[in-house]
């Protein structure tokens, strides 16, 4: 027999739910009524800078409400992470990021202050970011073998990193080739890549969409790409894989957009569904392909789905490589 006091409380949590119901949906009829904030965890002038910044105006022109980027670069990305994850989840904070907060960081730092899967809501990936291996032009090589051998004869070059796959591709590749180089992490890509140029560092590995004008004006020497094919974006660079000793080389950089945990459903629904349009697109996508990204969308679901397999994944990379978490 239910009680009066069971019965009172059914009836309060029944109203309760259909008052968070109704709040939830409230939020979402009017939603956007103000300007939205697109965080990323890189400086200006990083390949995930630039894409946030061309699906920002795009997605601001969907929604009819500006799309303002606000870069928060550091600790690897987890400082922009963390941000996004303590923001209210009302729809107008959202994050642009990668496999670095999302995959690598809980295998690379050993203190991590927010959690890639229960801190966000999932809104849609948005594409890959294809990196590739240069090396300033000063250096005598001019293939992926060339630069191996050279590497081999002159221990102790250094590599720039400013994410994760730059700390990871070239960790695998000093260890899957043998090689003895020297790790300088950066704040973020831009300088790491200014100086290779500048010949302070020799080599880094940096996503098409940061060096490739840098590659096509001579600055850079392109030797090979990390993903297991050649892309279509440079078809004339091989994969690392390509040589017989990095057999099995394969390192893909991704792009997603997040939201903090508990954003309404109506929301994450309607962003999801502007960022699909966007990423499938065919004028969008040639711009996005201009400075080498490839862009295309999902469900939330997928995205969350996608997270949980890229941490085991990224986990697997770090420990392989022989990294060790700081």
């Amino acid at each position: 027999m239910i009680t009066v006091k069971k019965a009172f409380l059914s009836v309060m949590l029944g109203c309760g739910a259909a008052l968070a119901a109704t709040s939830s949906a409230g939020a979402a009829d009017g939603y956007p009524s103000k300007p939205i904030r697109l965080v990323v965890p890189f400086a200006a002038g990083s390949g995930t800078d630039a894409v946030a910044r061309l699906t920002a105006r795009h997605l601001g022109d969907a929604l009819q409400q500006p799309v303002m980027v606000d870069n928060r670069p550091g600790a690897n990305g987890s400082i922009a992470a963390e941000f996004v994850a303590k923001a209210p989840a009302d729809g107008y904070t959202l994050f642009m990021t990668t496999n670095t907060t999302h995959s690598a960081n809980p295998s690379l730092m050993k203190q991590l202050r927010y959690d890639p899967v229960k801190d966000f809501t999932p809104v849609s990936r948005m594409g890959n970011l294809p990196f590739m291996l240069v090396v300033s032009p000063s250096l005598p090589v001019k293939t992926l073998q060339e630069f191996i051998d050279y590497a081999k004869a002159h221990p102790g070059l250094s590599y720039g990193s400013g994410n994760s796959t730059g700390i990871v591709a070239g960790a695998t590749l000093s260890k899957m080739a043998g090689l003895k180089m020297l790790h300088v992490p950066y704040k973020s890509t831009p300088p790491a890549m200014t100086d290779v140029i500048g010949g302070q560092i020799q080599l880094m590995f940096v996503d098409f969409a940061a060096g490739i004008s840098n590659v096509k004006a001579g600055k850079l020497r392109a030797l090979a790409v990390t993903t297991a094919q050649r892309s279509a974006l440079l078809p004339d660079l091989p994969p690392i894989a390509s040589v017989p000793e990095l057999k099995g080389f394969d390192i893909t950089s991704w792009n997603g957009v997040f939201a903090p945990a508990g954003t309404p459903a109506p929301i994450v629904e309607r962003l999801n569904r502007e960022l699909v349009a966007i990423a499938s697109n065919k004028q969008y996508a040639a711009q996005f392909h201009g400075f080498g990204f490839e862009p295309f969308g999902s469900t939330p679901a997928e995205l969350g789905q996608f997270v949980v397999a890229e941490l085991q994944k990224w986990s697997r990379l770090v420990k392989d490589a022989g990294i060790q978490a700081e």
